[in-house]
């Protein structure tokens, strides 16, 4: 075989059997370049191919001693990176169980089949919802693609049934945006785009998209001069749709931190009176704001705007309709 080829299937083999605590010899090397490829290679031959692995800057650390034991030191990725990856991979809401595994195991290809085993028994996550939808990645890849290509993307959107069953949103209405920004909240990606239909930029759930978008050859409307990124993903709270508006409310002061986590630090606040204060902030009012609102019990109040505060006080008494 090849030079070439040999010192790959040589790197390959430090890589996945070496690390800081686990050196191997030089005899103990080239019997496993005969028995996992079958390559025999001279003594000679050997220390020049780790050498040429050490120019182009693979860190080969050799231990001299009456037989000199070799080592990959630093690698792309440290353990506790690796650790951080697989904790985000599983515990993410957006890839699938079967992707998730498939990524971890690509991850764990990262380390030494000796750190592997560490990672396997320090990680643990707290198990989250994952969805089916196996084409998340692809779709991904899709909108990328045409927000790149400044061109339109169509696709069906899909929604659930009171019985629990997927159907298409709308009797199957193809959706067409003109697709802006891929965005990553509460653990969900969106696209965020500019609907013709219906004259503004609006967002979709990506897990939510049907089959792969198509790939318009029309070009993508303008981004609208007005339009502000951060502006939008503040407002439209959590990503649900709704008139947005400015709201004042108060809080009482043991709810700094939730307010701060949820708007931002440099949200408005204002003193109210000893025990609470006042936070001015644009939210889209919906029923998802109107919920998270009534899940304080009390402790947040819509002091305005009245056509707020009089939809909120709606549905609290609708809400006790139906509990009698």
């Amino acid at each position: 075989m090849e030079t070439k080829p040999r010192i790959i299937c040589l790197l390959k083999l430090l890589e996945k059997y070496t690390d800081e605590e686990h050196q191997l010899t030089t005899t103990e090397l080239s019997n496993m370049l005969e028995s996992e490829y079958g390559l025999t290679v001279h003594r000679v031959t050997f220390k020049r191919d780790i050498e040429a692995l050490q120019e182009i800057g693979y860190d080969i650390v050799e231990i001299r001693s009456s037989q000199n034991k070799y080592f990959l030191g630093d690698r792309k990725f440290e353990l506790p990176e690796l650790k951080l990856l697989i904790d985000a991979v599983e515990s993410s809401k957006f890839i699938t169980s079967n992707k998730s595994k498939i990524l971890i195991d690509k991850i764990n290809d990262l380390a030494s089949i000796y750190q592997v085993k560490k990672l396997k028994r320090n990680n643990y996550v707290v198990k989250n919802i994952k969805p089916d939808n196996e084409q998340i990645y692809y779709i991904v890849d899709a909108i990328n693609d045409a927000i790149n290509e400044n061109r339109q993307i169509s696709f069906r959107y899909y929604d659930f049934t009171g019985l629990k069953k997927k159907v298409l949103k709308n009797n199957g209405e193809v959706y067409t945006i003109s697709p802006y920004h891929l965005t990553w909240n509460g653990d969900y990606y969106y696209v965020l785009g500019y609907s013709e239909k219906r004259g503004k930029v609006i967002s979709f759930r990506v897990d939510r998209i049907a089959t792969i978008p198509t790939i318009l050859e029309k070009e993508s409307y303008p981004q609208p001069n007005d339009f502000d990124l951060n502006e939008f993903t503040k407002t439209a709270f959590r990503m649900f749709e709704g008139d947005v508006v400015e709201v004042d409310l108060r809080c009482d002061n043991s709810l700094m931190k939730t307010i701060i986590d949820k708007f931002g630090e440099d949200v408005t606040t204002l003193a109210y009176d000893m025990n609470s204060f006042r936070v001015i902030t644009d939210v889209a009012a919906s029923p998802t704001f109107y919920g998270w609102v009534f899940g304080f019990s009390g402790k947040i109040q819509i002091l305005g705007p009245e056509n707020v505060k009089e939809e909120y006080k709606k549905m609290v008494m609708e809400t006790a309709k139906i509990m009698d």
